[in-house]
């Protein structure tokens, strides 16, 4: 067999495991709005919680072509493969990475959180342009108001949403739908958070397709940005009247709701705003028939107001033919050369069958 047909094989069971992963997800929501059904202990959901800090070690294996079947391809749509990684630890703990932000403007110091409510924090390592492993991993679980870990708390876990503004970080728990404010100021990680107010229909949202990304729109910029200093929160599959992605502005000058227009059943699963203005949504999708696919569109800042609903155009996509999986977050950084260059992650639901992806693409303007 060769290494291209066996790698599609992989990605194939790999996709099975996406789906099959997911029915327990599917139990327990359906065991929420059927109370006489009783959920699984919940052990269950936090068999990998982070419980107290802790030194991690990860391991990378260079990922050389993002399509295997066109070793010489470099280009996908509006992007530009760079380097992969595929990141494994012997910490049990290590996995389910569901939002990445950068602590500086060199894409260098990371800020993560794992679906059961954990920080991973470290520093990409590079080699020239492309990178070449992880350093300085640290563990911790996040913190709640009274500091005791927030999954003390039931359903407090399915951490899926991360936004950081400044020492400011902000976390979406899509399990109940509410969002935790940290101040790194004050011990970085050790932080306690504290729960903001939010929109009523945001808590209505599905507890298993609700928050799943957010940003923060910077202050500063004056009367030229009417959404400075708002918190964009999108659902992963909260569909509106129309069957369009819910999504909510928070805090800011003019809070509200607009929508996403939603098509080929794609749902979101991270977002980032580039320096452009341009608000880059991430999103997926699975069937049995396809796998998993991704892809990457592109929505103007200025398009969006309370009651709008955007659009935008796709600059990416890739099915199980790439090396990719469970991508679940986005971030961007701009090199001492003016590149603009996304880092994907991936979410390996912790599962033999999927993978911990860190790909790196240069947006090609």
């Amino acid at each position: 067999m060769s290494a291209a047909s066996s790698r599609r094989s992989f990605l194939g069971h790999a996709a099975a495991g996406f789906s099959i992963l997911t029915m327990p997800r599917l139990a327990r929501a359906q065991a929420q709005l059927h109370p006489a059904i009783e959920p699984p202990p919940r052990a269950l959901h936090l068999e990998h919680a982070v419980a107290a800090p802790v030194s991690v070690e990860v391991n990378a294996r260079t990922i050389p072509n993002f399509e295997p079947r066109d070793r010489a391809r470099t280009r996908f749509g509006s992007l530009d493969f760079r380097s992969g990684l595929v990141l494994t630890s012997p910490y049990r703990g290590f996995g389910g990475l569901s939002g990445l932000r950068f602590l500086d403007n060199k894409g260098e110091r990371f800020l993560a959180i794992s679906d059961q409510g954990g920080w991973f924090t470290g520093a990409i390592r590079y080699s020239g342009r492309e990178m070449v492993g992880l350093a300085d991993v640290e563990a911790a679980p996040l913190l709640g108001a009274d500091g005791r870990p927030i999954t003390d708390k039931r359903l407090w876990y399915d951490t899926e949403a991360l936004a950081r503004d400044g020492n400011l970080v902000y976390v979406g728990l899509e399990r109940v739908n509410q969002i935790l404010r940290y101040d790194f100021a004050k011990g970085g990680t050790r932080a306690r958070g504290e729960v903001i107010a939010v929109p009523p229909a945001l808590r209505k949202l599905p507890s298993n397709k609700g928050l799943e990304a957010m940003v923060i729109v910077p202050k500063g910029q004056g009367q030229s940005q009417p959404l400075a200093g708002t918190l964009i929160a999108f659902s992963e599959r909260g569909l509106d009247a129309d069957s369009n992605l819910t999504a909510f502005l928070i805090g800011g000058p003019a809070p509200g709701q607009f929508s996403v227009r939603r098509s080929e059943n794609f749902d979101i699963s991270d977002a980032v705003l580039l320096p452009s203005g341009d608000l880059l949504i991430l999103e997926r999708k699975f069937s049995w028939f396809t796998g998993v696919n991704i892809r990457i569109r592109a929505i103007p800042l200025k398009a969006i107001a309370p009651g709008a609903l955007v659009d935008g155009l796709t600059l990416f996509a890739a099915d199980l033919g790439h090396e990719i999986d469970n991508m679940e977050g986005i971030d961007a950084h701009v090199t001492a050369g003016g590149e603009t260059v996304l880092t994907l992650i991936s979410d390996d639901n912790f599962s033999m069958l999927q993978r911990t992806l860190l790909l790196q693409f240069t947006l090609v303007e």
